[in-house]
This record gives C-alpha cells, sequence and structure tokens, in this order.
C-alpha cells in the first residue's frame, strides 16, 4: 500500500471533518464513493451540510463543481446540453449541459418529473450523453450527490427502483450533537467575519487531490487482499436477502415474510467495492467482516424492497438489513 497516498487521502478526510462539523459518516461515504467510482444518494432534513459536503470537498480535488437544482419543470435538455443551430454556415453544435463536470450536486432530486431522472441515469451508469445520433463521454472522475429531503413530499416523484439502484450507496444523515452544534455557530461567525475582511479565505491552497492521485488510489483498492471466506461471507449477505429461507433454514422465514425483492448482482459489486475503500482508508491492505458490516446498511438500504406485510408491521429496512446480518455468521 502507497503510504503516502493513504496520508493524503486521510488528510483530506481530516480537513473536511473541521469544515463539515458532526457529519463524520457522510464525510467517509462521500470519500469511499470517490474511491470506489460511484454515486452517492443522501437524504436528510434541510440544514444539514449536505449541500456544504460535496461542495467543500470539491476544494481540494483538481476538478470542477457543478450544483443543479432539481424543480418540476426542468427538461431533460437542462442536464444533458443540447444541439444548436449555427446559420452562419447551417450547422450544428453541440452545447454541452451541467452534467459535463467532474462533481455534480443533484439538490432535491425527486422533485424533478421521471424523464429528467431518465436523462441522469445513463450519465451515472453509463458514463456518457447520448444526444442525437452522437455519444459524448464523460470525464474518468465523475461523481454524482444526489439529495433528497424526506419531509415534504407533495410536488415530488420517487424515483424508480431501476435508478435508485445505480446509486453506489443511499445514505441517511441526523442531527448533530448539542456540543457539536455550539462549534458549527462558532465555524460560521468565523466564516462570517472573514468574508467581511476581505472574502473567502482560500483552503484549498493547502491540499489539492489530483485526478491522477484518485486513480491512483482506485487501483489499490481493488488489489486488496480479500480471504475467500469474507468474500463467501459478502455474497451470502446479498444472496439471502433474496431468499432467506434457502439460506438461512428457520431464521429465515420471517425475513421472507418482510422482504419482497432482495439486492442484485450490483449490490454485490456495491458491497465489495465499498468494503475494499472503507478498509484501505482505515489504512489496511485487506478487507474483513467488520468492513462489510459498517458499510451493507448504506449498500442495501436503497437496494431490499420492504413487501406489504413488513409496512403494516412498521419494520423499516434498517432493521431487516441488521437483523440479516445477526443471521448470518461471520467469518
Amino acid at each position: 500500500m502507497e503510504k503516502t497516498l493513504l496520508r493524503t487521502f486521510t488528510q483530506l478526510k481530516e480537513t473536511l471533518n473541521q469544515q463539515i462539523l458532526g457529519q463524520e459518516a457522510l464525510v467517509e461515504r462521500l470519500l469511499i464513493a470517490l474511491l470506489a467510482n460511484g454515486h452517492l444518494l443522501v437524504e436528510g432534513a434541510p440544514g444539514l451540510a449536505k449541500t456544504r459536503a460535496i461542495n467543500e470537498l470539491s476544494n481540494f480535488i483538481e476538478g470542477d463543481f457543478q450544483r443543479i437544482q432539481f424543480t418540476p419543470d426542468l427538461l431533460p435538455a437542462d442536464l444533458t446540453g443540447t444541439e444548436i443551430y449555427r446559420p452562419e454556415d447551417a450547422s450544428f453544435r453541440f452545447q454541452p449541459g451541467p452534467l459535463f463536470h467532474n462533481l455534480i450536486l443533484a439538490d432535491e432530486i425527486n422533485r424533478a418529473p421521471a424523464k429528467v431522472q431518465s436523462a441522469l441515469l445513463e450519465a451515472m451508469a453509463e458514463r456518457h450523453i447520448s444526444i442525437g445520433h452522437k455519444t459524448y463521454p464523460l470525464d474518468a472522475l465523475f461523481l454524482v450527490m444526489a439529495t433528497q429531503n424526506p419531509i415534504e413530499q407533495e410536488g415530488t416523484y420517487p424515483l424508480p427502483e431501476a435508478q435508485l439502484d445505480r446509486f453506489l450507496m443511499h445514505v441517511k444523515v441526523g442531527y448533530p450533537a448539542p456540543d457539536i452544534e455550539k462549534h458549527i455557530l462558532k465555524l460560521v461567525r468565523e466564516e462570517a467575519k472573514s468574508a467581511q475582511n476581505g472574502g473567502k479565505q482560500t483552503k484549498a491552497d493547502t491540499l489539492i487531490v489530483s485526478v491522477e492521485e484518485i486513480m491512483l488510489a482506485r487501483r489499490e483498492i481493488l488489489s486488496l487482499y480479500m480471504v475467500e471466506s469474507v468474500e463467501d461471507y459478502l455474497v451470502r449477505i446479498i444472496s439471502s436477502s433474496r431468499d432467506p429461507e434457502t439460506h438461512l433454514g428457520r431464521d429465515g422465514e420471517q425475513l421472507a415474510r418482510w422482504i419482497a425483492y432482495g439486492a442484485s448482482p450490483r449490490g454485490t459489486l456495491a458491497l465489495d467495492c465499498c468494503a475494499r475503500a472503507h478498509a484501505w482508508l482505515a489504512g489496511r491492505d485487506y478487507v474483513s467482516p467488520e468492513d462489510i458490516q459498517a458499510i451493507a446498511p448504506d449498500v442495501l438500504r436503497h437496494r431490499i424492497l420492504l413487501s406489504f406485510e413488513a409496512e403494516a408491521e412498521g419494520i423499516t429496512t434498517d432493521e431487516l438489513i441488521s437483523r440479516l446480518l445477526q443471521l448470518i455468521t461471520s467469518p
């Protein structure tokens, strides 16, 4: 393992935690998504630093950032771009849309209609955008962090399961502790004073992570050692989410009543990549069962669909995943 590279990302994590107080889990998941080459769906009430998190990350990465506010009147071309007619030579020229950036914040994604969500789907899944008869590739560094507000449901369009599966993780963020909130007050006051005294501080001068370093880290993560018993444990978690009775016997009978659909093979790949990134950020060159257990709720939360019986009993997906992990013996 390249220690210098790991120190760079450790420093990045510590720096982000100093700017985004009380959301250590969100910061870690954001870095895991970056290292695992995936996308993040973040759910939480307004004012919990969701937008600030990816905005701060963009300050320390060699790439550009674009925020897209999703609204009911948004059109697919507002994301992907469109061909503009040039009368001087009677030709069409493609004008790239905001998706042609490295870090994308899709703010309140569930406020846009299905056709707009589908335009984002191709970019997230295929890493390219098709306009007319041409296909335009996106940059190798391309991360979408989408947010949704769990409070307001009026005027929203729930994300279809096919698009939810494209997100590497579904992260839920909560309120910070009272002592952390006092530190947030102090931080915001200091930033306000700095802005009044001559503008925003150039925090990015101290640390810039290059695209090359991110690609090197991704290759290192893929080479982490995973013993076969741990790999079998990972696969068994996914398989048990589809058919608990077959894999868990009588212990899985209750889970079978609660699960309508289990995780897809994309969930297996996501759990593998995220567990590797989690182990790498912890400074280890191997993947342990604890890495899988730590990341499994965020990877599976949006991939396991509850049955009507589970919803009637008030069972949440998190409770189901917790029960699933308890029933499966780790190596």
